[in-house]
């Protein structure tokens, strides 16, 4: 393998790693503010307990997901120099104001929720928490605004000379279209997140008759929440599938293995390829849907895989600009499958809720357990989709992958990095799963006093 293939490896494990706790850190964050706060409106020591447990298990993904996201932002320097040189004008503002405003806000108010336990006044320790929500989700509107730069460039100028990007109207980069519905969507994926993660911790004690008032009031907490996520989700999942048919549309081709351009174009349901993604074999479909779903229209056009190649060897120059089909495909079909799986799920929950069997309903208990890995799976398979979906381009129509990759980082450099991250991720992937299983199965049952709990989360932060 040569560096830059051993560099996208790198890049894309410790990424999918870090975005195991993203999500979860961003939808756990504002359901244990509404626990908080629904103690203060009922004085019922459930929600309070409830708070607590949650909270805790939200600052062990906290810290965790700060740990992996800082090695990031060392490949950027270390791996992806051309790529670093070329945006660094237009990503420093977005990033620098995701670092010094967003997770600051987040971890200094999280500091002041924790500690102030008994020593701030009740309200406004819960205030704390509601900026800690507030701070988790601008920073992941920063994140996202980098990113989003780089599916669709907007304000910007190359300069002369240095062939570089540089930064002209820093509105443009906020209201960049992408940007508009890709934020919406990934916050509403974190809250299905959270909202799966805490009706599994609570089916995990249901089963066991453990606490069941309060973690019978937590699931159904979740419930609601998480019913109301996956429809937004769906609905912003379309916004932005239709908003990325137009400025990337290569990528939403290669997502429904459309070849040609069509008129009242077919929607695939399931589709079998040569292993070069190249031809298809077996194809599934219905009927104008696809032309439905991208331009609101019965017969709207929808631009197709060859088509759109032989625009842009015109446009670009000679080259493949078609990503790898089958992952594309596949990854956007699990990620949507997922989505919709995730809705009929809660839709059931909430039923059993309503003739008032939940609380015994002990098979569903054990499939929430389950269940909650399918929005991790949905989160990682919506990653790789945008991301393998954009290639060549590292910087859509303006750099291509392999221009970024720093040139003087050799193969050897970068595998013993790549084995470096794969261990000490792999040891802070057992440290998680033995605090978070731990913590869990003790419940608030386990809950420490306030000079236990003072002793024991300095000790965490300072470890970390």
């Amino acid at each position: 393998m040569n560096a830059l293939t051993l560099a996208r490896w790198q890049f894309g494990a410790t990424t999918l790693y870090h975005f195991i706790f993203v999500p979860l850190t961003i939808g756990l964050a504002p359901m244990v503010a509404i626990m908080q706060t629904a103690y203060l409106r009922s004085r019922n020591e459930d929600y309070r307990r409830m708070a607590g447990f949650f909270g805790r298990l939200f600052l062990v993904n906290f810290v965790l997901g700060v740990a992996t996201g800082i090695v990031q932002e060392f490949q950027f320097g270390m791996n992806w120099a051309g790529y670093s040189r070329f945006v660094g004008d237009v990503f420093g503002a977005p990033l620098a104001i995701e670092g010094l405003l967003a997770f600051f806000l987040e971890s200094t108010f999280l500091g002041l929720w924790i500690f102030g336990e008994g020593r701030l006044p009740e309200k406004l320790r819960a205030a704390t928490i509601w900026v800690v929500a507030a701070g988790s989700t601008l920073s992941a509107f920063w994140i996202l605004a980098a990113n989003s730069w780089m599916q669709n460039p907007v304000g910007f100028a190359i300069s002369q000379g240095q062939h570089r990007a540089e930064m002209r109207d820093f509105l443009a980069l906020l209201l960049n279209p992408v940007l508009l519905v890709t934020f919406p969507h990934t916050l509403f994926g974190s809250y299905l997140t959270a909202g799966l993660f805490v009706l599994a911790v609570s089916g995990y004690h249901l089963l066991r008759r453990n606490e069941v008032t309060l973690f019978a009031r937590a699931a159904q907490i979740a419930l609601v929440w998480s019913l109301v996520a996956s429809l937004l989700v769906a609905f912003s999942g379309h916004t932005q599938a239709q908003v990325m048919t137009r400025v990337q549309p290569m990528k939403m081709a290669a997502a429904e293995a459309l070849y040609h351009d069509e008129k009242g174009a077919e929607f695939s349901l399931f589709a079998i390829g040569t292993p070069d993604g190249k031809h298809l074999l077996v194809d599934v479909t219905v009927p104008h849907l696809l032309s439905v779903l991208a331009t609101n229209t019965w017969n709207g056009e929808v631009q197709g895989i060859n088509d759109i190649q032989a625009r842009y060897q015109r446009q670009y120059g000679p080259g493949d600009y078609t990503p790898i089909v089958p992952i594309t495909y596949w990854s956007f079909r699990l990620m949507a499958g997922a989505g919709f799986l995730l809705v009929a799920f809660v839709a059931a929950g909430l039923w059993l809720v309503y003739r008032r069997r939940f609380e015994t309903a002990f098979w569903f208990h054990r499939v929430a357990i389950v269940a909650v890995f399918v929005p991790f799976l949905a989160n990682w398979m919506g990653w790789i989709f945008t991301e393998m979906g954009r290639q060549p381009w590292v910087v859509f129509s303006l750099l291509k992958t392999a221009q970024g990759v720093s040139r003087t980082v050799g193969p050897g450099y970068v595998v013993i990095s790549l084995a470096a991250f794969t261990l000490l991720y792999g040891v802070l992937a057992t440290i998680e799963g033995y605090l978070m299983f731990n913590l869990v199965r003790l419940g608030p049952a386990g809950e420490p006093t306030t000079e236990q709990a003072d002793e024991s989360l300095s000790g965490l932060v300072i470890s970390f």
